[in-house]
């Protein structure tokens, strides 16, 4: 006669069946939480403790090793030595870092900003740690400098704000979560759509954090373009061209990964009306078009 052990109940006190798949649960969501709370490190830029998933270094390394898989994947990097596009943008970026806060970081050796050959993606973004990149797509629309910084400005912010160690560690929460409800549901009829449910509580928590990050980006990003001799209401320009590229693809607000242009349109705007109340510097300029350059 054979034995087969049933791991989903066991024998308790009360006489009452425990389902152990339950106690499991709860112990992959105790070490989901606890670890979470646990990691908290104060931004040596913003002075804000975070929960976030590395430290400093990690993330440099993460960026580097990450940099050459993700400019493949959209048409690679094209060669600054050939392409005065790429220098360019690699000029612009390097003045940002070097006039503005963000060389008081520690990421300001570690910045490298990339123009990717790819011509129909609109989009630029940010790894952990400083590596930057802005798409042909998005940089070809662009008419002059101060946009281009603008771009370049708010992916900057995003580093500074260590929004991707944020999104990571606040990420890992979420699939242990996640995990537990699976594991504990697992035995149970109903037990795919508990799962479903909590993926979806997940996923939309990470939302509502990508929209502050995207306002957060913004506001540092204005501040970078200012610093190092930019008109900053060229953003607002910025935002127009990502409006207009928008149209006919969008999801209600509700459910995008960040805010709608006409959302930060009007953010943009508030804090220029906040921070110049007398009007835009003369200082500040629009800087080179971008229109005649190419490669």
């Amino acid at each position: 006669m054979s034995y087969s052990p049933d791991y989903g109940y066991g024998p308790s006190s009360s006489g009452r069946p425990v389902n152990l798949r339950w106690i499991a649960a709860l112990i992959i969501a105790l070490f989901g939480i606890v670890t979470y709370f646990f990691e908290t490190q104060t931004n040596p830029v913003t002075g804000k403790k975070q929960h976030v998933a590395m430290d400093v270094d990690q993330e440099m390394r993460l960026g580097l090793e990450s940099a050459p898989q993700m400019a493949a994947e959209m048409g690679g990097a094209a060669d600054p030595r050939d392409d005065p596009r790429a220098r360019f943008v690699a000029e612009v970026g390097d003045r940002l870092v070097k006039r503005g806060d963000a060389h008081l970081s520690p990421y300001a050796e570690n910045f490298h900003f990339y123009l990717l050959n790819d011509p129909d993606t609109i989009n630029a973004f940010a790894l952990p740690g400083g590596q930057i990149f802005i798409t042909r797509g998005l940089f070809d629309k662009l008419d002059d400098e101060a946009e281009l910084a603008g771009v370049l400005g708010h992916e900057i912010g995003h580093v500074v704000n260590r929004h991707a160690a944020e999104h990571m560690a606040s990420g890992r929460l979420g699939q242990l979560l996640t995990m537990a409800v699976g594991v504990g549901a697992s035995g149970d009829d109903r037990g795919r759509e508990a799962a479903m449910v909590a993926a979806m509580v997940n996923q939309m928590t990470q939302l509502r954090f990508s929209r502050e990050d995207e306002s957060e980006a913004d506001r540092f990003g204005l501040r970078y373009m200012a610093q190092a001799g930019y008109d900053p209401s060229a953003m607002l320009d910025v935002m127009t061209i990502l409006k207009e590229a928008s149209k006919g693809s969008r999801q209600p607000e509700f459910l995008a990964t960040h805010p709608l242009p006409e959302t930060r349109l009007q953010e943009i705007r508030d804090i220029l009306a906040h921070d110049y109340s007398n009007g835009i510097p003369r200082d500040l300029t629009r800087g080179r078009p971008l229109k005649h350059r190419s490669p």
